[in-house]
């Protein structure tokens, strides 16, 4: 059975939710984007500008990079599925806050549990540390690690730079390329392991 229709019933309650004050504070409710089939879930921290006006998540100069990044590795922007762990836009594009966090997590895991993606890539350190809280990026980054969350069960996560950081810096960029390209090998891995 697909897992479309689920995924878009879903995305409808998401999209009514108005559990934390960032939903008077934003445009609309950014749930993602992708396939509801997708292998992989790249998961960053909260919506930006342009994706709280537009309602779709890693646009602007950000997401050029990952579609450049994804077009690399020859992977269709809409074979995956794009994601945040907060649903709605921090005023000023602040970080999120904790108890901002602990609202939208209950969204974030259901849509983890409908996708079941094979790999979980997280984009700079706040995703990372959604799953991790004591990782440091710099010493995880281009690793695969395998976790048991307590609501989700043992997931696959593939910690990453965030793209704005490789917009803004060169090394990071360099680091953040190299590691995309390990994506491929790594899918074909699980695969072998299942």
């Amino acid at each position: 059975m697909s897992e479309k229709a689920p995924l878009e019933k879903f995305n409808i309650k998401i999209s009514q939710c108005t559990k934390c004050s960032l939903r008077a504070t934003c445009q609309r409710v950014v749930f993602g984007s992708g396939s509801a089939e997708a292998q992989i879930m790249l998961l960053g921290e909260a919506p930006g500008k342009k994706e709280d006006e537009l309602g779709i998540p890693f646009v602007g100069s950000t997401g050029r990079i990952l579609d450049k990044m994804l077009e690399g590795i020859k992977i269709k922007r809409e074979d995956v599925y794009l994601t945040n762990i907060c649903k709605c836009r921090p005023p000023e594009n602040r970080d999120p806050l904790p108890e901002e966090v602990t609202t939208c997590a209950y969204w974030l895991e259901k849509q983890i549990q409908i996708i079941n993606p094979k790999i979980i890539i997280t984009l700079g350190r706040f995703a990372l540390n959604y799953f991790l809280p004591q990782a440091k990026i710099s010493a995880v980054h281009g690793i695969i690690l395998e976790i048991n969350t307590e609501k989700i069960g043992t997931i696959k996560i593939f910690p990453l730079h965030h793209p704005a950081a490789a917009r803004i810096n060169r090394q990071t960029r360099a680091l953040f390329t190299q590691d995309f390209q390990k994506i491929p090998t790594i899918l074909k891995q699980i695969k072998k392991e299942q």
